[in-house]
């Protein structure tokens, strides 16, 4: 039993100089939820606590526990996903000891955890096979659905950066099930079960078929952030403070998201990233990586408007403007007089070309302003002149 906070700081120093220990990049204590059918099938995994480059004084309290329960830690390994044990719950709180009695609010959020658990009551139905403890020690494609999940939750928590980490396969870990709330059901149980279900009233009340869960069903969003229905953003997704996502057409996907208050009324497919300020119009489309840009990630600057139904397919700077209805891809040729030119070399402080050039040789440039010719149908870019601003009242 460990006494005192320097008797903490103190163990914590030894394990940590340990030749097998290693901090890992993320940790933290999932709730498991399996199949009906398959028992050993992870359909989710909950994370009341997660743990991204911090707190290692609670990752190396986590490892010693199972080391003191007979189980060996291979921080060699890019991930380990253990089963939690009465032994490791109390070799944890023997540990924790100092800290229980100030473990509340937002202080000691491990601590807290690991105390929770020691209390759960027995009419819950919960054992020890419905928790795991993970720890990922390198970024390498995840081989398990608890570390996609725990990966997915650094992200949509904001600890981990968008494009920033390995999500490799997870699409191919997570299964495919229905979900009735935040409740995961196996699809072949449905079948199994459908006469049944359907005879007596009991059949759920599905909300969708799908690989990932929403992101409201994890998440909690900031104060001022707002997302009008929980279908149109994906758990994975990333959302700063301030962003309002409205109905209709909006959508965004996992690894995909906003760097600051965004107005989101289009689509902002995987790994695309709007910066603060911008609006993405209704019905209007950022391209992913696997949907038209050839693997090129897009990002959109801040201050930046995408027109009605209009569709992005290169990333922009600061303060541009692509009017509705437009599709810019890559490929797409575009006339700047030499005029505009000037005024755009000026804005980017570097040399813009005139003339008919594709749109990819404009990327990531600022103050574009992607226009058509309504008698010619040409595309014609100029230096825009309109400044973008959200309504602060709506974020």
């Amino acid at each position: 039993m460990i006494n005192t906070t320097e008797e903490f700081k103190a163990k914590v120093a030894d394990i940590q100089s340990q030749s097998w220990y290693k901090n890992p990049i993320g940790f933290g204590i999932a709730r498991v939820d399996r199949g009906q059918l398959n028992k050993d099938k992870i359909l989710q995994a909950t994370y009341p606590v997660v743990n991204w480059n911090e707190n290692f004084g609670s990752a190396a309290i986590f490892m010693d526990a199972f080391v003191q329960s007979g189980v060996e830690i291979d921080t060699t390994k890019s991930e380990l996903v253990l089963d939690i044990t009465d032994d490791f719950i109390a070799n944890c709180i023997g540990s924790f000891n100092p800290y229980l009695d100030e473990a509340i609010g937002d202080a000691h959020k491990n601590v807290q955890l690991i105390s929770s658990l020691s209390a759960l009551p027995k009419e819950l139905g919960l054992g020890a096979e419905d928790f795991k403890v993970v720890f990922i020690f390198e970024d390498t494609n995840p081989a398990s659905v608890e570390t996609a999940y725990l990966k997915l939750y650094a992200l949509s928590l904001g600890k981990a950066e968008l494009r920033k980490i390995n999500l490799n396969g997870a699409f191919g870990l997570l299964h495919n099930v229905a979900w009735e709330g935040n409740n995961p059901i196996e699809l072949d149980w449905l079948r199994a079960n459908e006469l049944t279900l359907k005879l007596t009233g009991k059949y759920p009340n599905i909300d969708m078929v799908d690989k990932f869960p929403r992101f409201l069903s994890h998440i909690i969003p900031a104060d001022n952030t707002r997302i009008l229905d929980t279908s149109k953003v994906r758990f994975g997704a990333q959302l700063a403070a301030g962003t309002t996502v409205m109905p209709g057409a909006s959508y965004i996907n996992f690894n995909a998201g906003t760097l600051g208050a965004v107005m989101v009324e289009g689509r902002i497919s995987s790994s695309a990233i709007v910066g603060a300020g911008s609006d993405v119009g209704g019905g209007a489309s950022i391209l992913g990586v696997l949907s038209g840009t050839d693997g090129n990630p897009i990002s959109i600057g801040e201050n930046t408007l995408l027109g009605a139904n209009s569709t992005t397919g290169i990333p922009l700077g600061d303060g541009c403007i692509v009017d509705g209805g437009l599709a810019i891809f890559a490929g797409t040729k575009v006339t700047i007089s030499e005029t505009e030119a000037d005024k755009l070399s000026q804005a980017n402080n570097k040399k813009i070309p005139f003339g008919i050039v594709k749109a990819a040789e404009l990327q990531g440039l600022n103050g574009l302003h992607f226009r058509q010719d309504s008698v010619t149908g040409k595309y014609i870019v100029n230096r825009s002149t309109r400044e973008v601003k959200l309504n602060s009242e709506l974020h």
